[in-house]
Parts: structure tokens; C-alpha cells; sequence
């Protein structure tokens, strides 16, 4: 059964249905009509749908005739603490449900908070589609360039975003940044985190070893069996992560931006009106295993496991957008913040979502 809200004077539309989520669309049929780009909202851990409700309505107000939004719902609560493996496949099943459901989608792109990225990033390993073989009947260059760079489960691949998402885990030195960067602590938390969040903060930390097998992100790094990460990622045109330059005390700066204690940017206040919270952005081009290599000198306080994530990732381009909330009274809830994750109490992260929708392919 689905149950419709009625139209708003906004006029944006949305709907919660029994395969869980809610979806949010223009209310205007002409530009319904035109849509056909869905955006997949996920959600961080203990989250829920309602998460990225100001975000949804924000693009369908912004890109009426463009976009359709779904919010996961799959893993919500305590369902995050299932492991990023198990709620991946959760994610994919309800990602395929809704493209069954919208025949008129041509297009797909991903918007993810905090843990949420790692989950996005695995369901679409599952939801990847190699390349067609060499089209005889039509050997077009436009044709060959869409051929060749795969689909997700038959959409054509357009944004993948992540939003303050611990892409090298929660390990390392002042990668969790509420245990202040003391070694003691960050040990003790390696020790006991699987009590507090089960396996998703295995996960994170690095720690499992199913059946003897590397952890789980490390194996997120290639294409594993069925399971295609890296082409999976390489497949979309944009990869972009936006990061807390500070006061996020649950996901550190380094392995939300991807980067190396010293590649991280010096970054002064920026006075741009438009988006006031952004004051660093960059675009890293894809780099193969011998130009990701540090120098032999370096010491950016990286494990060995830390700095193969980091080499692996960085063989796919991604812009890098660094956001700073320190003069900002919510700047202590800077993990919720860069979501607006509830308007009345993170509404200063608007211009982060106003960003993310001015530079998004449709």
C-alpha cells in the first residue's frame, strides 16, 4: 500500500511505499513527465528516511523536470549495525524494486552521508553491468563511449556523491575525532567497537576477517567475483566527496577527502555569499599504482592497510570539496550539519546542498 502526501504550495510531491523508502518528484506533471533521473539518497548509521528530507525536496524544487528522489529506507536504525556487506545487498534490492517500478528512469546517481557512502559503494558493485560487447550493427563513436563504460543495472551512471563518508575506515590516528588522536584511546576503540556498533564497526575499524579474507574494504577496492567496486565507481562521471575540514567528531577530514595528512589543503576563510561553508575545492585525476605511491620519506601516520585504501581509491578521479562550519553556532554537530539532516537544528548546511545540486549532472 502507498500512501501519498498531498501537494504543497512548494509543489513537490512524495510518497512512502511498503517496499520501504519515500520517494519525492515534482507535483507538476509536465516536468513528472520529463524526469528521468533518479537520485538514491542513503542514509549514515542509526539513520533513517527522514534524513535527507530537506536535501530531496531541495533538488525536485531545483530540478523539477530533471530528477526523482529516493530516500533508503532498507537499513534503517539499528539495521545499520548489520555490516556495510549486508546492508549493500539490502540497498541493491531496493534500488532494483524501485527501477522496476519507474520504467521511464535512464539515468541513476547516488547521494550518501557518513557510513552510508561505504554501503552506496558496495550496492552498486552488486547493481553494476559490464560493457556490451563490440556493437557490430552500429559502430558510432557516441554509441562505443556509451557501451564501454558499463551501467548500473541498466541506467546510465551520472553522480556519485558522498557527504563526510569514512572512506579509509575509522582507524587511524584522529580518523574518529571525538577520541582526540591519543593512541590509547584509538586502540581501545579498535578493542571494543564491535560492541557498540556489531559488525558495521568491524567494518570500520578495519578488524574483520571473514573466512579468512581481507577486511571488507580493502577487498571494496577491487573488482571481487560477482562484486564489481572499481568499475563500478570508474562508471559514473562525476565521484565527488564533500568533507569536514573540523568539528566533525565522528568522521575524521583525511579519510572523508581521501588523502594523506599532507595533502591536506591550507584553506582560508572564503567569502563567497553563495556558498559561505565551502572554502576549498579540488580535482584529482585518476592516478595509476606507481604515481599513488608516497615518497619512501614520508610519514603521513598512515598504516600500510590505510594507504592501500587510499592507493585504490585514488584510481578513479573525484572532486574534493572541503567544508568548514568553525564560525557557525551548529559547527559542534558538523556531521549532521553538512546533510542539514533536520532543517530547524542544521539549516546552516544549506549552501552545501545548494552546492551539490549546482554542479550535478543531470
Amino acid at each position: 500500500m502507498e500512501v501519498q502526501n498531498s501537494p504543497g504550495e512548494d509543489g513537490v510531491c512524495s510518497s512512502e511505499s511498503n517496499l520501504g523508502g519515500t520517494d519525492v518528484w515534482s507535483c507538476k506533471e509536465s516536468a513528472t513527465a520529463l524526469a528521468d533521473h533518479l537520485v538514491v539518497m542513503v542514509h549514515g548509521i542509526l539513520g533513517s528516511v527522514t534524513d535527507w528530507k530537506f536535501a530531496a525536496e531541495q533538488f525536485v524544487r531545483m530540478l523539477p523536470d530533471k530528477v526523482i528522489v529516493h530516500c533508503s529506507e532498507r537499513n534503517a536504525s539499528m539495521l545499520t549495525l548489520d555490516g556495510v556487506d549486508v546492508m549493500g545487498e539490502r540497498l541493491a534490492e531496493e534500488v532494483i524494486e524501485v527501477i522496476k517500478q519507474k520504467p521511464e528512469v535512464r539515468k541513476i546517481s547516488f547521494v550518501a552521508h557518513s557510513v552510508g557512502g561505504l554501503v552506496a559503494r558496495y550496492a552498486i558493485g552488486r547493481l553494476y553491468r559490464p560493457p556490451k560487447s563490440d556493437n557490430e550493427e552500429d559502430s558510432s563513436t557516441e554509441t562505443c563511449e556509451e557501451d564501454s563504460r558499463g551501467t548500473i543495472h541498466g541506467l546510465e551512471a551520472m553522480n556519485f556523491i558522498t557527504v563526510a563518508t569514512p572512506h579509509l575506515g575509522s582507524r587511524g590516528n584522529k580518523q574518529v575525532p571525538f577520541l582526540f588522536g591519543v593512541t590509547a584511546f584509538e586502540k581501545a576503540a579498535t578493542c571494543v567497537i564491535h560492541w557498540i556498533f556489531k559488525r558495521t564497526g568491524r567494518h570500520l575499524f578495519l578488524t574483520d576477517d571473514d573466512e579468512g579474507n581481507p577486511p571488507l574494504l580493502r577487498r571494496m577496492i577491487e573488482d571481487c567475483g560477482e562484486l564489481h567496486f572499481m568499475s563500478a565507481l570508474h562508471t559514473f562521471k562525476r565521484r565527488v566527496v564533500y568533507s569536514n575540514v573540523g568539528y566533525d567528531h565522528i568522521v575524521g577530514w583525511r579519510t572523508s577527502s581521501i588523502r594523506r595528512n599532507s595533502e591536506l589543503p591550507k584553506w582560508e576563510d572564503v567569502v563567497n555569499e553563495k556558498y559561505p561553508h565551502i572554502v576549498f575545492e579540488e580535482h584529482c585525476k585518476a592516478c595509476d599504482a606507481e604515481q599513488c605511491e608516497p615518497s619512501a620519506m614520508e610519514d603521513d601516520g598512515l598504516s600500510k592497510l590505510e594507504e592501500e585504501l587510499l592507493m585504490g581509491l585514488s584510481c578513479v578521479s573525484w572532486e574534493k570539496v572541503d567544508v568548514s562550519f568553525h564560525a557557525s553556532r551548529q559547527r559542534f554537530a558538523a556531521h549532521s550539519v553538512i546533510q542539514v539532516k533536520d532543517y530547524m537544528a542544521h539549516g546552516e548546511g544549506a549552501d552545501v546542498i545548494q552546492h551539490m545540486i549546482d554542479h550535478f549532472l543531470t
